[in-house]
């Protein structure tokens, strides 16, 4: 009887940190699950901003732009109408982005996304005898959530000294 009292008070401490760690592991699925559907969110939306960009859809890339949104580009440095002056007059027309890898990090309601791509492009306007020109780039996209709402704060292309991949 001694011996399997003894057995129990030795026991007791190493079940009662199992049920601890088998709790606190019980809840870190719940964290995981959040952040990986919040960057899915983030990369669709950006995925979605790529197309919409091709299309010359400024109408949904007036909602998803900030008000206050900078874009860094190549040639400079300019703020939301501006970008989409540029984009409905085809000054640059964002043909196609293949994405290589993306990183997303979240800091509060701020969600940063850095995509490694290849962008196509035709650059200058639509004159003839312009032609698209692909660069690889990584760029930069700052999304901001705010009222549940996600709206782009900064997207800046900073050109890499890698080879075009696709």
């Amino acid at each position: 009887m001694k011996n399997i009292l003894k057995a129990s008070i030795l026991a007791l401490p190493f079940l009662m940190a199992g049920m601890q760690t088998s709790f606190s592991q019980s809840q870190k699925p719940n964290v995981a699950t959040a952040s990986t559907s919040m960057e899915q969110e983030i990369i669709t939306l950006s995925k979605d901003k790529w197309q919409w960009m091709s299309d010359k859809n400024v109408d949904k890339l007036t909602a998803l732009f900030d008000d206050k949104s900078m874009f860094v580009h190549m040639g400079g440095t300019w703020g939301k109408s501006q970008e989409l002056d540029v984009i409905k007059s085809g000054n640059i027309w964002y043909k196609k982005a293949t994405v290589h890898s993306t990183t997303f990090n979240m800091i509060g309601n701020t969600a940063i996304l850095l995509s490694d791509l290849d962008l196509v492009a035709v650059v200058g306007g639509n004159e003839p005898g312009r032609r698209a020109v692909v660069n690889p780039f990584m760029v930069t996209e700052v999304y901001v959530k705010e009222n549940g709402k996600w709206t782009m704060g900064q997207l800046s292309f900073s050109k890499l000294m890698r080879p075009v991949k696709n």
